[in-house]
């Protein structure tokens, strides 16, 4: 699947058709006229990665004492039908300045555990108490919630140790380690996502934007954030990349809930019925929907506008805005 910025700046918001719509684009002349020539492969670029990263995380945790702990975090860590889309922005936004993506892999690995971690916690009984998660059962559907606790507490500060201990110090100096670190606490923390979770139980229909950008904002925001200070980005840009993936981030989960409601994959319970009312679509309606997840479309490519002068090392990051709108390919792969 090949995108092209001029394609990608007229696909329309179709979720579930494919008729495009002509839109004018606010991005530069200079942007535009040197990507027309460009063919950039998301699919495969994002493929390609996710092979070198889960061959990373393998073997970043690996079998240790106490072992079941560690078989619930490989579990959850190395699950199939991952996207790994934290790691993927991270390297794709490291690239963007020009610097190899060895130096973004032991970061990229670590934001793949925060991303986990959240992930295993957020199913639980007393947050959201999903029993599957990608189609396989919950890490505490088969290793117990204690072990499920556990196994979250246990990948937050291997994420942090994994960066300090891995990352090439010849191609990032440690100043920039320190505000990658920084950077991910606060992106996790009670001020980031666990503020979005904690709203998530006890705020009420009108506390959904918060907690869409907390709990899906942030990590995306956070994930191009590091590239970017892993690759000495000046603090402008770091702000461009920090509006860049907050609109990502909540965009794929808006248009995750109209997918969801236009596909009627929820069940009419109770509970199914709870979480629906913690979307864009379970309080605005679905054509409201629509509009935001347009509108953070349109805010995502406009902040990408400011790095015309990479080229086409911008393209990742482009394709990833229509990727999260589009859901244009699938991820199925024996990697």
């Amino acid at each position: 699947m090949a995108f092209s910025l001029m394609a990608a700046s007229s696909l329309s918001m179709h979720f579930g058709r494919k008729t495009p719509i002509r839109c004018s684009s606010s991005s530069s002349s200079a942007v535009s006229s040197q990507a027309k020539s460009i063919q950039f492969d998301l699919k495969t670029y994002w493929k390609q990665l996710i092979i070198e990263i889960n061959q990373k995380l393998d073997e970043a945790v690996p079998i240790r004492y106490p072992d079941q702990i560690y078989e619930a975090m490989r579990y959850s860590v190395l699950a199939q039908g991952a996207k790994r889309a934290p790691p993927v922005m991270c390297v794709a936004a490291c690239e963007l300045f020009g610097v190899d993506r060895l130096a973004a892999f032991p970061t990229a690995c670590a934001l793949e555990m925060v991303h986990e971690a959240s992930l295993i916690h957020d199913d639980l009984p007393c947050m959201d108490d999903d029993p599957s998660r990608r189609g396989q059962p919950s890490n505490h559907a088969v290793y117990g919630v204690d072990m499920a606790i556990l196994a979250g507490d246990a990948l937050f500060p291997l994420g942090f140790q994994h960066i300090v201990s891995h990352t090439p110090f010849d191609l990032v100096p440690e100043s920039r380690l320190l505000r990658v670190v920084a950077e991910i606490a606060r992106a996790v923390g009670s001020r980031g996502m666990a503020a979005g979770q904690f709203l998530d139980l006890e705020g009420g229909p009108n506390s959904v934007e918060f907690v869409q950008e907390k709990k899906f904002g942030e990590l995306a925001q956070c994930s191009a954030v590091c590239g970017g200070l892993l690759a000495g980005a000046e603090d402008h840009e770091i702000q461009r990349l920090r509006r860049y993936g907050r609109s990502v981030g909540v965009l794929y989960q808006v248009v995750d809930d109209i997918l969801e409601e236009q596909s009627k994959k929820l069940e009419e319970t109770n509970e199914s019925k709870r979480k629906k009312g913690k979307s864009y679509v379970g309080v605005y309606g679905i054509e409201k929907a629509k509009e935001v997840a347009e509108e953070l479309r349109t805010k995502a490519k406009q902040e990408l506008e400011g790095f015309e002068k990479y080229g086409d090392k911008v393209m990742p990051l482009y394709s990833f805005v229509d990727y999260a709108a589009d859901r244009s390919f699938s991820f199925e792969t024996s990697s």
